[in-house]
């Protein structure tokens, strides 16, 4: 990796002040839109004769609609404008609304603060595609994991922080109102002066013509995005975060004052446990993934989504008040009441586990998307985000309406968050795939890895490999960088567990020609297809699992495979799977399973591509020996 760790990039310019200037943009947001629902949960009165469990599910609401009028127009413009510039006069916008919205504090309007929370959402809508499009034209791609844990981290501790001091801020008495008046302007005025540190980022598509069209624009950019089906179904999967995270965060005020009988600071409790939640699984992400894009790590975050989610509903049931009737509790007098912890720390987890489910998902679509029309895929997934997010509005609208209760909502959002998980995973298994062989190389092995940067991140290459073990694929496939097409025996396709993931990975199965001569034509065939389509395909040369630990002859079919594709070879070699449950090491079963611990160390070594000219089986053997070296 570029950097020893993510939070050197917090460092660097062309990081630093691009990060300070969207935390500060997510704090304002906070600061403003908390202090509205804050003062029209706890002082309705005064404002409107609404129900203030209308108005806190409307102004999410609203804040989002100009995600859906005007996403795809910024999407062009961030495609078509240098960024730097773009995010200067984003910044300069935010400060003439944080104006508008001092003077409806202070004449007491709420309508005008209204008008200011739609401002803010056509803020937000401008700057999302150039923030997620400015990460992959200055990092590398080993940072993106990194740059993304960051990024996610400091929005979500913006968003903490807004919401914290917004709701300290409105209710000081007597002025409250103007304090929070003037702390958001000081704060637009702050990102505006970050953003002119924000290095020239030169713009993708400078001929864009621009499409004013807002409709015929948006069917366009999710129409052009379905055409990669992982980057549409990671959008999806995005915007299923922000649906079932904004039908949980808008119940959380009523849920504090209502149900667990607190105050403001109740309320301000729940939003920064959810934040912590949240950071530290962004952050976590880089550490779990092993520094690369791991999409293994989104159905964890989605199982922890939903089991937490349910688990929060029975911990309400659960929780029990001392409070008198009529009176709420502070946050610290909360805190030891029977239940309390259990329902913070469902709070936590369904913050760390959605961290683990968003930071790969946005990785994944900077990784894959066509770098020319990157902020338009942003855009298109900005809409898909404001949809969602009206729908989750109008669903708790609707359901609160039917007499459900808020925990009930939150067991409904939980159980619908397994059904589209279900769903979207059966649609691209690769997704479960990963996420198994995350789960194997993370739980029963420790696995080094030795210069898997050699494995190229994009273009054909063969992999060729020792083969130890029934787990050699899993374990290699968990350290690329991409999606693997192995070429294995077709026999192992008929075991139960195993044959289910290799299928899903789509991978070749071959035959001997004295045993099947169609099956194995047809292997090559399929060979040559995957590598005239720029994919990787890893082969293990010796044809079996070895029976003594030692590197057997390597024949011909690799020689073969290059005389149909020139694109370069690269040797690996596995090291400490000699011995594993799955190899077909004579020795004593109960001694083979625990020589090791209980997580075995393992290692994959990767070499120096060799060009198509040069590749023999003989000379192969010899690269991928002396990578292994002496650890079977």
């Amino acid at each position: 990796m570029s950097q020893p760790n993510q939070f050197a990039l917090l460092k660097q310019r062309r990081f630093a002040p691009f990060f300070w200037t969207q935390f500060l943009g997510a704090f304002n947001d906070n600061l403003f839109k908390t202090a509205l629902i804050v003062i029209i949960t706890f002082d309705a009165l005064s404002w409107t004769t609404l129900a203030p469990s209308t108005i806190t599910n409307l102004i999410p609401g609203l804040f989002i609609l100009p995600y859906v009028l005007f996403s795809a127009t910024a999407g062009q413009l961030a495609d078509k404008f240098e960024k730097s510039s773009l995010t200067r006069f984003v910044k300069w916008l935010e400060l003439g609304i944080m104006c508008v919205a001092g003077i409806g504090w202070v004449t007491h309007h709420l309508w005008l603060l209204i008008a200011a929370v739609v401002g803010m959402g056509v803020h937000s809508t401008l700057f999302g595609p150039v923030k997620y499009a400015y990460l992959p034209q200055q990092l590398q791609p080993d940072e993106l994991i990194g740059g993304n844990g960051v990024t996610e981290m400091g929005t979500f501790v913006g968003i903490l922080m807004g919401e914290v001091l917004g709701a300290i801020l409105v209710v000081q008495q007597p002025h409250g109102l103007l304090y929070e008046a003037a702390a958001t302007v000081l704060v637009a005025a702050l990102g505006l002066a970050a953003a002119y540190r924000i290095p020239l980022s030169p713009a993708p598509a400078p001929d864009l013509k621009v499409s004013w069209n807002f409709v015929s624009e948006s069917i366009r950019n999710i129409n052009f995005s379905r055409k990669n089906r992982s980057v549409f179904l990671s959008m999806l999967g995005n915007s299923w975060f922000w649906f079932y995270g904004a039908l949980v965060l808008a119940q959380f005020p009523v849920y504090a004052k209502d149900y667990l009988h607190g105050d403001h600071s109740a309320f301000v409790l729940l939003l920064t446990v959810f934040s912590l939640g949240v950071g530290s699984g962004s952050l976590l992400c880089e550490r779990l993934s092993g520094r690369k894009v791991e999409i293994g790590l989104v159905p964890f975050g989605s199982i922890g989504l939903t089991v937490f989610g349910i688990d929060l509903y029975f911990a309400s049931l659960a929780f029990s008040s001392t409070a008198v009737a009529g009176a709420h509790l502070d946050a610290l007098a909360l805190l030891a009441q029977h239940g309390m912890w259990r329902i913070l720390f469902d709070v936590l987890m369904i913050g760390m586990f959605g961290g683990f489910f968003i930071v790969p998902l946005f990785a994944l679509i900077q990784l894959r998307c066509d770098p020319q029309h990157i902020s338009r895929t942003i855009a298109g997934m900005n809409i898909l985000n404001a949809l969602f997010m009206v729908a989750a509005a109008g669903l708790a609208i609707v359901l609160l309406g039917q007499g459900f209760t808020i925990p009930q909502l939150f067991l409904v959002t939980a159980l619908l968050n397994a059904v589209v998980a279900i769903y979207i995973f059966s649609l691209v298994p690769e997704f479960l795939m990963r996420f198994l062989a995350w789960l194997l190389i993370h739980t029963v092995h420790r696995v080094h890895t030795v210069d898997a940067e050699r494995i190229p991140s994009e273009g054909a290459a063969v992999l060729v490999c020792n083969h130890v073990s029934y787990v050699d694929a899993i374990v290699i496939g968990a350290a690329a960088p991409r999606p693997i097409r192995f070429v294995m025996d077709h026999r192992i396709f008929k075991l139960p567990l195993l044959g289910w993931i290799f299928r899903t990975a789509r991978a070749i199965p071959i035959a001997p020609a004295k045993e099947d001569p169609w099956l194995m034509e047809k292997a090559y065939v399929d060979i040559a297809q995957a590598l005239h389509e720029g994919e990787l395909v890893c082969i293990f040369p010796e044809g079996q699992l070895t029976r003594t630990g030692d590197i057997s002859d390597f024949k011909g079919g690799v020689a073969k495979i290059i005389e149909r594709s020139k694109v370069p070879v690269i040797p690996m070699a596995l090291r400490g799977l000699w011995g594993h449950l799955l190899s077909r090491n004579q020795e004593n079963v109960f001694e083979r399973a625990f020589r090791n611990g209980l997580r075995s160390r393992l290692a994959l070594a990767v070499g120096q591509p060799v060009a198509p000219s040069d590749v023999t089986p003989e000379d192969l053997k010899q690269r991928v020996a002396a990578l292994r070296g002496d650890w079977k």
